[in-house]
């Protein structure tokens, strides 16, 4: 949908309009500062006959239309200073496919030009019209311009606020718990339980009753970033078995190193997608 603005232009209100990430300014409106309305469309067709304007147009069609019609282009310009030639904005268009111009109806209704073309049609106008609407236009674009950071950096510290809510998320239901005394001194059967309490605070025993449609055990559901950590509880465990140090005092060790080593995963991870 194209959008539709405003500008003042020597009391002359101006539509400008953004179309496929081009600006289009209404050339009636801009012709009306000339004469009336009912001459607004005779001025825009004395000017398009023109052979400098017909070279103008043809030259920036070649330049940014890939499918503008060279062959129908050199026909009109042939015809150029003739008094017979007539021409019309909407035959130009579709003769020539021409991507410069757009003919619209309705309330907003009239020829309107790609900003160049605009600017160039502010010619015929008078060179101070040209001047202020140039002036006006590139006002506006400044005042867009800074709407469109404000939403920005608005955008920007929401994302961050977002970030710092799925940080704690992260934080909260992925860092392992500090286990309590009680939870430490419980000895349990298995070195692999031993490992589930140290990272994920439960044992596959208790995760089961607490996850009963869930297919697979607690392992199978964790994350990477858990299983590396459990890997290396893994090794630290057996180190630890040699040193003869009892379950409870290696659970200990164990919670705490998961919690490190889980924090630097997260953090390290979140600070990637950043980059």
């Amino acid at each position: 949908m194209a959008k539709q603005k405003t500008i003042n232009v020597k009391e002359i209100p101006i539509q400008v309009i953004t179309e496929k990430e081009m600006d289009f300014i209404c050339i009636t409106d801009m012709a009306n500062a000339k004469e009336n309305e009912s001459r607004a469309a005779d001025i825009i067709k004395n000017w398009i006959r023109n052979r400098y304007t017909l070279e103008f147009l043809g030259t920036w069609e070649q330049i940014y239309n890939p499918n503008f019609k060279v062959v129908e282009f050199d026909h009109f310009k042939m015809q150029a200073g003739l008094n017979s030639f007539v021409l019309s904005v909407s035959e130009w268009i579709d003769k020539t496919n021409a991507i410069g111009f757009i003919v619209k109806k309705g309330r907003y209704g009239g020829t309107y030009a790609h900003k160049d073309i605009a600017f160039e049609f502010g010619s015929a106008i008078s060179a101070p019209f040209k001047l202020y609407l140039i002036k006006e236009f590139q006002r506006l674009k400044e005042e867009e311009t800074k709407r469109n950071k404000l939403e920005w950096n608005l955008q920007r510290t929401l994302a961050k606020v977002n970030y710092r809510i799925h940080t704690d998320a992260i934080k909260e239901n992925l860092i392992p718990k500090k286990l309590s005394k009680n939870e430490i001194n419980t000895i349990y059967a298995s070195e692999a339980d031993m490992l589930n309490m140290a990272l994920f605070g439960k044992t596959a025993l208790q995760w089961r009753i607490i996850n009963p449609d869930v297919k697979g055990n607690i392992r199978d559901v964790a994350s990477i970033n858990q299983l590396v950590v459990l890997s290396n509880l893994e090794s630290i465990n057996a180190v630890l078995i040699h040193q003869g140090l009892s379950q409870a005092e290696r659970l200990q060790q164990l919670n705490r190193i998961a919690i490190m080593q889980m924090k630097s995963l997260i953090e390290n991870s979140q600070l990637i997608k950043l980059k």
